[in-house]
């Protein structure tokens, strides 16, 4: 298991963010998370399970807790349309490869940055579909460090939120995907591609859409009839593009980010009254972790 010491976090994150982690681990298989994490809770030691961080903002000093990533976790495996993968591979790269295959159901996420693990954790979806979709079940570690699989349908999932989930590490997940035709597949993941650059920020780090969507309302939509479209504090900005990105235009500090984010939510509920819900995770050494 790799073990690094010192770890600038801006390089492992999409918002390019972040300080020095103390301690960072690379376990390369399921049974080395559990021996890592179950160490670590022996040793009554708090630490963060990192994936991809495309979801993640971490804060700018020194980072003490132990940050274990599932990143060197990309096993898979196929039979059939019964695909398991681990936490670590990287979630698009894992549907393109399903889609050559011409298994599908999974189309529609195209382009989703970050881990599987990280997509499970939150129930990430796009354009009608989330990764819950065609799920079967879910491999985690308990809070008593047990490996055990969970079924789908007491995972607790719902939107960006699978409830069963919060309190164990995930380990891997098993789909069964239908088969299709790989050329219908692929023009399928093309269109959404196209779509995605059209109409999000791709060309500036961030951490996707900040916001979960209101009942009744979307939250991009309530930030720019607000005004807040560009608004920026020191390099962090209310996308041009998409106000319900915000991104990094220049050496923005998590700082940065989370007073761009109250004002967001305090204009928004002066002027319409919706209260805005993060979807992004704050690490716990945030200053503002809720």
């Amino acid at each position: 298991m790799k073990h690094l010491r010192d770890i600038p976090l801006k390089n492992y994150c999409t918002y390019r963010i972040g300080g020095v982690a103390r301690d960072l681990y690379f376990p390369e298989s399921i049974d080395e998370m559990a021996e890592i994490v179950r160490l670590h809770r022996a040793q009554g030691r708090p630490f963060w399970i990192h994936g991809g961080g495309a979801n993640t903002l971490f804060p700018d000093g020194e980072i003490r807790m132990p940050v274990i990533s599932t990143s060197e976790m990309t096993g898979t495996s196929r039979h059939g349309g019964t695909v398991f993968a681990e936490a670590g591979k990287v979630m698009d790269a894992w549907v393109l490869e399903n889609l050559r295959l011409g298994l599908g159901g999974v189309e529609c996420l195209s382009g989703i940055p970050g881990t599987l693990g990280g997509a499970l954790f939150m129930n990430a979806g796009a354009y009608g579909q989330e990764i819950c979709d065609r799920l079967h079940s879910v491999t985690v570690l308990t809070r008593d460090s047990r490996v055990v699989e969970i079924p789908k349908a007491e995972c607790g999932f719902g939107y960006r939120r699978a409830l069963a989930l919060r309190d164990t590490v995930i380990l891997a997940g098993t789909w069964c995907l239908p088969e299709n035709d790989p050329e219908a597949l692929l023009a399928k993941r093309k269109e959404i591609l196209a779509r995605r650059k059209e109409k999000q920020p791709l060309e500036f780090p961030s951490a996707g859409s900040v916001f979960k969507r209101p009942e009744g309302a979307y939250a991009s939509e309530l930030i720019d009839r607000a005004g807040l479209k560009g608004a920026r504090v020191g390099g962090a900005q209310v996308s041009e593009k998409h106000a319900g990105f915000i991104v990094n235009v220049g050496d923005a500090t998590c700082q940065d980010v989370l007073e761009l984010v109250e004002l967001c939510r305090r204009t928004v509920r002066e002027r319409f009254g919706y209260e805005l819900e993060l979807e992004q995770c704050l690490c716990p050494f945030c200053p503002d972790h809720e």
